[in-house]
């Protein structure tokens, strides 16, 4: 069975940083392609970044050079390190895996930034 949990959500004030984890069970985490995504108050969910496998990675425009996904196999965990955060990156954020076209989710953290 599936399992993605989501940590490490935090209220922070603006320019400040969080590291966000997922740690993912019930398939073989190494060898799939990840994603965070992120939903704001009265927002769609939107993609923030993903991690292939190989290690290629792709970014929202709005989080280029402020956002970092990372991943540890050994620990099937993905992060995502986030740095000079701003009001606008006040969301939900959520880990991601499609699986034979089955998109699994988790629970979501609460990251908020404000003064």
């Amino acid at each position: 069975q599936v399992q993605l949990v989501e940590s490490g959500g935090d209220l922070v004030q603006p320019g400040g940083s969080l590291t966000l984890s997922c740690a993912a069970s019930g398939f073989t985490f190494r060898n799939y392609y990840m994603r965070w995504y992120r939903q704001a108050p009265g927002k769609e969910r939107e993609f923030v970044a993903s991690l292939w496998n190989s290690g290629h990675t792709n970014y929202a425009d709005f989080v280029k050079g402020r956002f970092t996904i990372s991943r540890d196999n050994a620990l099937n965990t993905l992060y995502l390190q986030m740095d000079s955060l701003k009001p606008e990156d006040t969301a939900v954020y959520y880990c991601n895996v499609a699986i034979a076209s089955v998109d699994y989710w988790g629970q979501g953290t609460q990251v908020t930034v404000s003064s």
